[in-house]
């Protein structure tokens, strides 16, 4: 696995500024960066490694000076690969993100698309029984009103024929409600008369007999 690339950096340097030191970059850079690792959350101790290791190079009035340098480029390193850290963190998020709310997109579009076939499964189930108390009326109004059902005009196959075909069925047994009534008022007129014209050839005949007396 390769290394953050603060830490690339700071090794580098290092390395460059101990050979500029006179100390050896293939060994000495190992143990600072150990000294820096292990003492990180103690300064104090840290500081004292740092300079132990560099004594024997610098002079006393440059060691504080070298040992501050190398932590403050140190501390610098360690954000670079902390800021690092959090953007890869944060992409990962935003593509983690992203990634659920694509299934979720493609969980809601499933979804939909079970939700239209159940409502019209439950659209086709509605108008099957729909047309099944449709023809039951069929009949119960065929019997009532002579109606032949075999030229029954009002087969539904939807339900919106199954809406229009009711509101015929209500008109067509207004209309032969009135035909009856009309018919019923005709009939009874007629009869009306009927006895009426009997009262008056009674009344004539009455009349023309004691005429004759």
């Amino acid at each position: 696995m390769a290394a953050p690339s603060g830490q690339v950096d700071f090794s580098s340097w290092l390395e460059s500024r101990l050979e500029e030191m006179g100390m050896d970059p293939a060994v000495y850079p190992a143990y600072i960066n150990g000294v820096l690792q292990e003492e990180e959350d103690n300064p104090e101790e840290r500081d004292e490694a740092l300079r132990g290791i560099l004594s024997a190079f610098l002079e006393e009035d440059s060691l504080e000076e070298i040992c501050l340098e190398i932590v403050t480029k140190w501390s610098e390193a360690q954000k670079a690969i902390s800021m690092n850290v959090t953007k890869k963190d944060e992409v990962q998020a935003l593509t983690s993100m992203m990634e659920k709310q694509a299934q979720i997109v493609v969980k809601t579009k499933e979804v939909s698309e079970e939700e239209q076939q159940r409502k019209a499964a439950l659209l086709a189930q509605y108008a099957n029984v729909t047309d099944e108390e449709n023809e039951d009326d069929e009949d119960q109004m065929n019997g009532a009103i002579g109606i032949n059902p075999e030229k029954s005009l009002f087969k539904n196959t939807n339900v919106e024929d199954v809406v229009n075909a009711r509101k015929l069925e209500r008109d067509a047994m207004k209309e032969a409600s009135q035909k009856k009534k009309d018919q019923d008022k005709q009939q009874k007129d007629h009869q009306k008369q009927t006895k009426q014209e009997r009262k008056d050839k009674e009344k004539k005949r009455t009349q023309k007999g004691e005429r004759k007396r």
